[in-house]
């Protein structure tokens, strides 16, 4: 049944006249009903918001009003960027048991209704981890595209400030959205924002942000879907770990791997006879994200030079170029 909080929050949404906030406590109310065994119950209590969303986006389009494309306002337009993306799990370049992990989440969360019928929840909150450029920023824009929700990338520099009581505050607006407006909400870097409590240099306020950002990772209970990347896991507090559904760590491409990113960006400029195994022997070590763009640079010297091919002593001298640069973009 609903806890204190949140019979307050329903009667304060509805003063304010705060429908989707709302719907967002009553859906809440469901989630944790289900987890108790009432599914009827959580049932029925979700058909009826859908019911009356439904209800109200039939009135809005017969007034001719257009129903709103979520944008963060206010406080929250310098806490959050969003973007829709059309990228799909098509797009990405992983290794087999990570694609999977992440199939599997995108089936959770399109079979979400299903699995609260018999109590369960779909998996909610992920966490990926692995060197700069392997992928994981891509995989939270895949899930947004593949789901058709906004992804809502959150803004450290905005929510990180030298009062460690305000980033507690804004953290509770993001989490509020979160609830709110239902989409992938992006936390990039996450170990700028969780870092290991015991390290030396650390003082009472960061922990105290910290385990405000814990507390309402374990509360969330939204449909949104919570992605945050990190390219030092090693960096992170170990409470983190526990609070996530589901972590994924992305290596550095295998040879298979690599063949798929230059095969998918050159696409027919690769010639039927390619020595692939010096090219991935070229792209050892490399991520996916430094081979891409070694990749368009030999394409772009083959087109600019009237080629409809790309040399493979380009591309290889291009993906040695990469590693003596060092750069990586995730």
């Amino acid at each position: 049944m609903a806890t204190a909080d949140q019979v307050k929050a329903l009667v304060n949404s509805h003063g304010d006249g705060d429908d989707s906030r709302f719907y967002s406590v009553a859906l809440q109310v469901a989630a944790k009903a289900a987890r108790s065994g009432q599914t009827t119950f959580a049932q029925e209590l979700r058909d009826l918001v859908d019911a009356r969303r439904r209800a109200q986006v039939g009135a809005s389009r017969g007034s001719g009003t257009p129903v709103p494309v979520a944008r963060p306002r206010g406080e929250l337009a310098e806490l959050l960027t969003v973007g829709y993306p059309e990228t799909g799990l098509a797009d990405l370049a992983l290794a087999p048991d990570v694609r999977e992990r992440i199939d599997r989440v995108v089936l959770e969360q399109r079979q979400q209704d299903r699995l609260r019928a018999h109590g369960f929840e779909p998996m909610r909150r992920l966490l990926l981890t692995g060197p700069p450029g392997t992928g994981k920023t891509m995989t939270a824009r895949a899930l947004a595209g593949e789901l058709r929700l906004p992804l809502f990338t959150v803004r450290l520099d905005g929510l990180i400030t030298k009062l460690m009581g305000e980033t507690a505050a804004k953290l509770r607006l993001i989490f509020d959205s979160v609830a709110e407006t239902r989409g992938v909400y992006l936390f990039d870097e996450v170990d700028a924002l969780a870092g290991e409590r015991a390290l030396g240099n650390d003082v009472g306020e960061i922990r105290r942000v910290l385990n405000s950002f814990l507390q309402f990772l374990e509360q969330h209970e939204s449909q949104s879907l919570l992605v945050a990347a990190s390219n030092h896991p090693q960096l992170l507090d170990r409470a983190l770990f526990r609070r996530f559904d589901l972590v994924v760590e992305y290596p550095l491409p295998t040879p298979n791997v690599v063949r798929t990113v230059i095969s998918n960006r050159l696409a027919s400029m690769v010639p039927p006879r390619w020595p692939w195994k010096a090219v991935e022997q070229a792209a050892n070590g490399l991520s996916q994200a430094e081979i891409t763009v070694a990749c368009e640079f030999a394409a772009k010297a083959a087109i600019l030079a009237g080629e409809t091919t790309a040399s493979s002593t380009a591309v290889i001298a291009a993906l040695r170029d990469r590693h003596r640069s060092g750069d990586g973009n995730d």
